[in-house]
């Protein structure tokens, strides 16, 4: 295993200059298991959004207006002053502490981040995903196989996104310790680049990219690995400081059926979806389009976060024995007044 100054400087690289050097010392892992649950209401929630109330709520690559849109939902109870374009874990988090960002929709990964940096976030909202939305590429001309065949290679490992565990839980499926590979520290929209100039010999990448990857580099060797790994949870979450703010909290509340709704919309109109998000937004064939769509996970929200919980516990404690964060409870990241909006919101069919 690399040594305790080895993870400390992987994690600085990682975590960038927003997380501060307090971020990741000993005391920040101490007052931030204290402080994960101090202050946070446990008011119960307005039952309508006060006038004047607004968010600024994450999408990535504006899918949610356009879910909205295509969907045709309601107009949402309160103004979205700004609809962030923004989708990676670290870069949510750094928006959060800005005070630029108050929603977001991320994987499992992000929240255990924060808290190990110290800052106060927690989950509003689960869907449950039960197939894998990652697979593994391989740079150009690799030689790379299968799993077991990632003994002795650079592999792509970002800590604070889903992409990391994917490749963790990848790896201790198969066996093989973290001593046995590299792992290069980078964020997920490095890593394209990382395997075009064979800074990488494998990365983690969404099912969405695979295609435009292979198209440009398969006549080069390169290729993709499938596994049965999955990453569980797709989440709302949002920073303790607007949660306690009954008017945002009324206002989160009421955004989490539109959300819940949107995803629904899309997976049961997918030749919609393909048309108007990955070929006129992502420059993507319609075969392409479809090849994605036929991945697509469908809806799942839970009327009970117990195996959600239990999912973070688990990804939690692996980046602990890892030595990549402090092991901690993570029950403290959810925020149960929020606990089974998502559900009520869908048919019965979308309910985990």
């Amino acid at each position: 295993m690399p040594s305790t100054y080895d993870r400390r400087v992987f994690l600085a690289s990682l975590l960038g200059a927003a997380a501060g050097v307090a971020g990741l010392s000993g005391c920040a892992e101490s007052s931030a298991a204290a402080s994960s649950s101090k202050g946070a209401s446990t008011a119960p929630l307005a039952e309508k959004v006060p006038a004047g109330t607004s968010l600024k709520i994450a999408s990535f690559q504006n899918v949610q207006q356009l879910q909205f849109k295509l969907a045709k939902l309601p107009k949402l109870p309160f103004t979205v002053s700004s609809w962030v374009n923004i989708g990676a874990g670290p870069d949510v988090i750094n928006a959060f502490r800005a005070k630029s960002l108050d929603l977001a929709n991320n994987a499992g990964i992000p929240p255990i981040q924060a808290h190990y940096q110290g800052y106060d976030a927690k989950i509003v909202a689960i869907n449950i995903t039960r197939k894998p939305n990652y697979l593994f590429a391989t740079k150009p001309g690799s030689d790379i196989r299968s799993v077991e065949d990632f003994k002795g290679k650079k592999l792509a490992f970002s800590q604070g996104q889903a992409q990391g565990v994917v490749l963790l839980r990848a790896l201790r499926k198969a066996g093989i310790a973290y001593d046995d590979v590299k792992l290069v520290p980078l964020t997920s929209n490095q890593f394209l680049t990382a395997l075009q100039s064979g800074q990488v010999d494998i990365a983690p990448l969404s099912n969405s990219q695979a295609p435009a990857y292979l198209q440009q580099y398969e006549s080069k060797g390169a290729r993709t690995i499938t596994t049965d790994v999955v990453d569980l949870l797709n989440l709302l979450w949002a920073p303790v400081s607007v949660l306690n703010d009954e008017a945002k909290a009324a206002a989160v509340a009421a955004y989490i059926p539109q959300w819940a709704k949107g995803q629904v919309w899309q997976y049961e109109n997918p030749d919609i979806w393909n048309e108007e998000f990955y070929v006129k937004t992502q420059n993507l064939t319609l075969a392409q389009a479809k090849a994605i769509s036929e991945l697509a996970n469908k809806p799942l929200f839970a009327p009970s976060w117990d195996e959600a919980i239990a999912w973070e516990q688990e990804t939690a404690d692996l980046l602990a024995e890892g030595g990549f964060v402090k092991k901690f409870d993570v029950s403290s990241l959810f925020d149960h007044r929020f606990e089974g909006i998502a559900a009520k919101s869908v048919p019965a069919e979308y309910r985990s």
